[in-house]
């Protein structure tokens, strides 16, 4: 190669370096400046490269091993930049969180029956007024006269915040019947029992009485409800009982599932007696026999399962053959006689024709008897009459 063409090749160089650094802009901060001239540097030795491979492999060669120095000087940035840095991107934060921004807990509601016997809580106002505390109370264990009994419990999660609250059915314990309550209880940040709300209460048209509760999977709490209490001989096996499910709706409970109301209570007896006189005539055997006609009607709204006849006749006054078929149980010499009867359908009406004996030369001490009939559940258990007035009438004895 020619002085001329290397001094020509010299030339290419340096129009390329200034062509280089009037396309370069600068930031502007300081704190950039090294990378625009990385950048640069970069740049024009593409360039370089393009024009070198232009001269043939030849002229390549000689430059690099016997050619002059003409490597670029340090790249100055521009001094005037108009456009802003772009910010740097914000990071998007992940679903599981980090540790820079941690994630809130909601407390766990959950108490046991010891942590809610252990602590004092407040109830919803009760039905029966201030005879039933509310303001930190202390539930128990037991059936104290004029205390809040802790009958049952469950947990989960009601108000769909994520954590577990504690549902308990209360009573205010008052003679046999006293009132009873659903409520909710959760925890607070500093770790106490407060009170979410009442989920249902017993009234005094029904329900009468609470049986059991449960919390399910959505956060419905099922309660088992009663339409009549138990107690003043009403047992609880005669009560008809619904399950009826109650959500939190965001200030109060709200019914969503199950009946809203009962039906009459086929338990709910009322059946009556009626009869007539009981005359004794001479028989031809010296004795004295009678008839007497006893009506049972079930005036209630349902059938009553078995029905007993009492007739508290003296027991001198024995039962005879005839008219006692239909019963069961009679024993002549006990008093009184006993007649069991079977089903009595609801609006149904049992005549029965009963004959009676008195034996010769014996004088009867009284003119009357009782005459009682008791319905009974398939048990065999009497049941609450819901009229007892009608269940006892009385049978005149005379003589014909």
């Amino acid at each position: 190669m020619s002085e001329q063409e290397t001094l020509d090749l010299a030339e290419e160089f340096a129009r390329y370096r200034r062509t280089a650094l009037a396309e370069v802009e600068a930031p502007g901060p300081a704190a950039v400046r090294r990378t625009v001239r990385g950048r640069s540097r970069r740049r024009l030795a593409a360039t370089a490269t393009t024009a070198l491979a232009l001269f043939g492999g030849s002229a390549l060669g000689y430059a690099a091993m016997s050619g002059p120095d003409h490597r670029p000087g340090p790249v100055e940035p521009t001094p005037s930049v108009s456009a802003s840095p772009t910010p740097p991107p914000t990071p998007t934060p992940s679903a599981a969180g980090t540790s820079s921004s941690p994630t809130t807990t909601v407390p766990d509601g959950r108490f046991s029956r010891a942590q809610l016997l252990g602590v004092p809580v407040t109830l919803p106002a009760w039905r029966a007024g201030p005879g039933c505390p509310t303001s930190q109370t202390r539930l128990t264990a037991d059936a104290r006269e004029g205390a809040n009994s802790l009958l049952a419990l469950d947990h989960g999660d009601i108000d769909g915040d994520g954590a577990v609250e504690t549902v308990a059915l209360v009573q205010c314990v008052l003679g046999t019947r006293g009132p009873m309550q659903v409520v909710a209880f959760d925890r607070d940040k500093e770790g106490k029992v407060t009170t979410v709300g009442r989920v249902v209460t017993t009234t005094i048209d029904k329900p009468e009485w609470l049986f059991a509760l449960d919390v399910v999977g959505d956060g419905t709490v099922r309660v088992q409800v009663g339409d009549i209490a138990p107690g003043g001989g009403w047992n609880a096996k005669w009560s008809q009982r619904q399950w009826r499910g109650y959500r939190w709706k965001g200030d109060a409970f709200s019914q969503v599932s199950g009946p809203t109301s009962f039906g009459p209570n086929p338990n709910l007896a009322d059946v009556a007696v009626t009869t007539g006189d009981l005359v004794l005539r001479t028989a031809d055997d010296g004795s004295r026999t009678g008839t007497a006609t006893v009506r049972i009607r079930n005036r209630g709204t349902g059938p009553v399962a078995h029905v007993v006849l009492r007739l508290g006749v003296p027991a001198v006054v024995r039962a005879d053959v005839d008219g006692w078929g239909t019963c069961a149980g009679v024993h002549e010499s006990v008093e009184p006689i006993t007649c069991r009867l079977g089903q009595l359908a609801a609006g149904a009406e049992m005549r029965l024709d009963l004959d009676f004996r008195v034996l010769e030369g014996i004088t009867l001490s009284t003119n009357k008897a009782d005459v009682e009939v008791e319905p009974m559940d398939s048990e065999r258990d009497v049941l609450p009459d819901v009229n007892r007035a009608d269940n006892l009438v009385q049978m005149r004895l005379t003589y014909g």
